[in-house]
């Protein structure tokens, strides 16, 4: 069975997750403290975390970071934070997805099986891709457009690959930067930019009705092109 550690500081909103989560399946162990949350997350190495960011003691920021310490497992954000700031400081600082309260069940459900479906502890995804016309071979690092050879830059290489062994994930400016030009880069946005857009050109993707490459404005990018998982 499936084991989402719900992490919240007001016992009547964890009652309500967990009523829901357990209808559908899950095994739900609960935290009201990001002290207990890690504690729980050790013992019992769940698959998933819904982490609140306005918790007691050691905030959901910190929390985060020290839990991605020691675990891979899926994080999805549920706060009442709005700010773009604070969006972009979670998923840099490891969550999977971000949801504002009030939210709708289905769609934090929906987005729990996506996140897992994502999930590191999943068997890896195939070396070769397909979307659409593509055909991206990961272990050869070739792609095909139509059958035809589509040449990228090493770089412009290392960014698809990024995007496509994520997909359905927002990937921030920040984590693509460090990811493909290294750990001195992280505010130089203007090259991701540049790059997507050559990317995006060769492999014909066109922005204004994305296929492939969808911009999340201020944050970063999502590979739609092919099903998570």
């Amino acid at each position: 069975m499936t084991t989402i550690l719900v992490v919240d500081d007001e016992p009547p909103f964890r009652r309500a997750l967990r009523t829901s989560l357990r209808a559908r399946g899950f095994d739900v162990v609960e935290a009201g403290s990001g002290e207990e949350a890690l504690i729980l997350a050790a013992d019992r190495s769940p698959h998933l975390v819904v982490l609140d960011l306005g918790l007691p003691g050691i905030d959901g920021m910190e929390t985060l970071r020290r839990l991605r310490g020691f675990s891979a497992a899926p994080v999805v954000v549920l706060t009442v934070r709005e700010r773009q700031a604070d969006k972009v400081a979670a998923l840099d600082a490891g969550a999977d997805d971000y949801i504002t309260k009030p939210f709708d069940m289905e769609e934090l459900l929906a987005r729990i099986r996506a996140a897992l479906r994502r999930s590191p502890e999943v068997p890896a995804g195939p070396s070769v891709i397909e979307a659409g016309d593509l055909r991206i071979d990961l272990a050869q690092r070739q792609v095909r457009r139509e059958g035809a050879p589509v040449h990228l830059t090493r770089t412009e290489l290392s960014l698809l690959e990024c995007l496509v062994t994520h997909p359905g994930r927002l990937l921030t400016h920040d984590w693509l930067l460090r990811r493909v030009w290294g750990p001195g880069y992280g505010s130089e946005s203007h090259y991701l930019r540049v790059y997507v857009a050559q990317l995006r050109r060769k492999l014909g993707d066109d922005p204004s009705a994305p296929r492939l490459i969808l911009t999340e404005p201020g944050i970063g990018y999502r590979w739609i092109g092919q099903e998570p998982g």
